[in-house]
């Protein structure tokens, strides 16, 4: 749940992403693409766009904004952004780089937790059978598909157990990590199945402190 919009601090450094790294690049006319970082040096980022796409224009690279998830949100950058190379199109420099959003996410507890999940992508919505790597009230970390690219939306049936309704709702991959499972944030789910989520969790918690405790007790 967002809780605000920061305004960049100009007194602290920017924020870069990672070497390796996956992150979106997000066009004015609202065209999503998902990149790669090639190399990350003091005041620059090389850029290498990860789908088929027609070479950007000097208006496209103009208005072009850096999107990706740091450990305090989801940070976006611009900068000042050519090719690196004209036979390269997919191959982009980001010279000084500056933060122009930062969107501050609440903090929920996150736990490992294996539970089924319908996942509904792509423009004809098929239905794939995945299920959860850890989970908490603001997303879940997804096995898969591997064809879910960042910034892509999703509709999603979550079963928390086998006996109660399954939580639904909509979510957006901000994440790819190396291990190919994907980060989906949730940006559409009611009050109630949120509630309902972070009970599950809390359930849990208590259930492991309690089975700790116990190897604690017959240990000793």
């Amino acid at each position: 749940m967002r809780l605000g919009r920061g305004k960049p601090d100009a007194s602290k450094p920017v924020a870069l992403p990672g070497h390796g790294d996956l992150l979106t690049l997000a066009m004015t006319s609202g065209e999503r693409l998902p990149a790669r970082v090639l190399e990350r040096g003091v005041n620059t980022l090389l850029l290498a766009i990860t789908v088929a796409t027609q070479p950007l224009s000097d208006g496209e690279l103009e208005g072009l904004v850096v999107e990706f998830t740091a450990p305090h949100g989801r940070v976006r950058l611009q900068g000042s952004i050519r090719l690196e190379d004209p036979a390269e199109p997919d191959v982009l420099r980001m010279d000084a780089p500056r933060s122009v959003e930062v969107l501050q996410e609440r903090e929920y507890v996150r736990i490992n937790a294996a539970r089924p999940v319908l996942v509904y992508a792509g423009s004809d919505l098929l239905e794939i059978q995945s299920y959860t790597v850890d989970l908490s009230g603001g997303g879940f970390l997804l096995a898969g598909p591997d064809t879910l690219e960042i910034g892509e939306e999703l509709s999603f049936q979550l079963a928390l157990n086998h006996d109660v309704m399954p939580i639904s709702g909509k979510a957006r991959v901000v994440r790819v990590d190396r291990q190919g499972r994907r980060a989906a944030v949730f940006h559409e789910i009611t009050d109630l199945d949120r509630r309902r989520l972070v009970r599950f969790i809390f359930e849990c918690q208590r259930t492991e402190r309690h089975r700790g405790l116990r190897e604690e007790h017959d240990g000793n």
